[in-house]
């Protein structure tokens, strides 16, 4: 793809967003437009190196509003959405923002690019498969979503499908794994391990903790989104996956010998509703375009532990605006 493409990236002050853009930013003449509705895990200070770069905008903005997307999506060469809301935890308790969003604001940035001609990547999530106890899902596998998250993103990705098969629109779909790294809101499990630990707090672990996740670091999770931007089939799904599995127990304990803290800080509390017992893809056609992750993860995990002990006043203000 050339260096002088225009890209539109919604959702580009959110976390793995904002490292998308980096890597954007890094390839020349390219131009990069972001659209963040600046919700509470939006922030501005992840795109704070880019600011004075006459190649980089940033504009505030709802995905789900015609009037805010429709100039920028004509503007720009192509449109990775990655806007989305993502908490689990959060859908369980509201999730009529999660509907909104995911599912009107899919809907609205998807009439945009047709109304444009232009292409879009749409950024899911592997917990749109639901849960599996063995083997790992492929591209292929139904969708069986069972939290108000999921299933609002689930709902997003059937959009997008039926706009390729009923429209032939040129969009593209990725799902991955759990991504951690730098800059993740505070509210996610390693960076709320990582907090506890630091500050020699219970470290809160749902049920028993033998709830199983694939994690793969921010840069390697934003690495395949551009390579499937550069190299992706149009109409294809590609799994994010090759991520390192570990129960939370066990991230828990690990994230303990890390910060030197004790394991009796780990308490367990009352699972939440629906909890999926395990997330694992296959990706054998993202490594078709000559991908794979690059970052172990005990050296990402360390990275984090000692990127969260320097930055633990920006934490604590950034849950303090989340309302935690």
């Amino acid at each position: 793809m050339s260096e002088r493409v225009h890209y539109l990236v919604t959702g580009g002050a959110g976390f793995i967003g904002s490292h998308v853009v980096d890597l954007l930013m890094t390839r020349g003449e390219a131009r990069v437009t972001v659209l963040d509705k600046l919700t509470y895990a939006g922030d501005l200070s992840n795109l704070e190196r880019h600011r004075d770069d006459e190649r980089f905008r940033f504009v505030q903005g709802d995905i789900a509003d015609p009037s805010a997307v429709g100039p920028l999506v004509a503007e720009a060469d192509t449109v990775v959405n990655m806007a989305a809301e993502s908490m689990v935890d959060r859908s369980i308790v509201e999730p009529s923002d999660f509907v909104f969003t995911n599912l009107v604001g899919t809907y609205t940035m998807l009439e945009a690019c047709r109304d444009n001609g232009k292409a879009m990547l749409q950024v899911s999530t592997d917990e749109v498969y639901g849960s599996t106890r063995g083997g790992a899902f492929g591209e292929d596998d139904p969708l069986r979503p069972n939290s108000p998250y999921s299933a609002t993103k689930a709902g997003g990705d059937l959009l997008c499908r039926a706009y390729v098969k009923t429209y032939g629109m040129p969009i593209t779909l990725v799902r991955g794994n759990n991504a951690y790294g730098p800059r993740q809101h505070p509210e996610k499990a390693i960076p709320t391990f990582t907090m506890a630990a630091l500050e020699g707090r219970p470290i809160p672990l749902y049920g028993n903790g033998s709830n199983r996740r694939e994690w793969l670091h921010v840069t390697d999770f934003a690495r395949a989104i551009i390579r499937v931007l550069d190299a992706g089939e149009s109409g294809q799904v590609y799994n994010i996956g090759g991520g390192h599995e570990i129960s939370n127990l066990q991230l828990a304990r690990m994230i303990c010998k890390l910060t030197d803290a004790s394991e009796e800080l780990i308490t367990f509390v009352e699972d939440r509703p629906g909890h999926d017992e395990r997330y694992a893809l296959s990706w054998a056609p993202l490594a078709g375009l000559g991908w794979r992750p690059l970052t172990p993860f005990q050296d990402g995990v360390r990275e984090v532990v000692d990127w969260y002990g320097n930055n633990m006043e920006w934490a604590k203000t950034t849950l303090e605006g989340a309302g935690q």
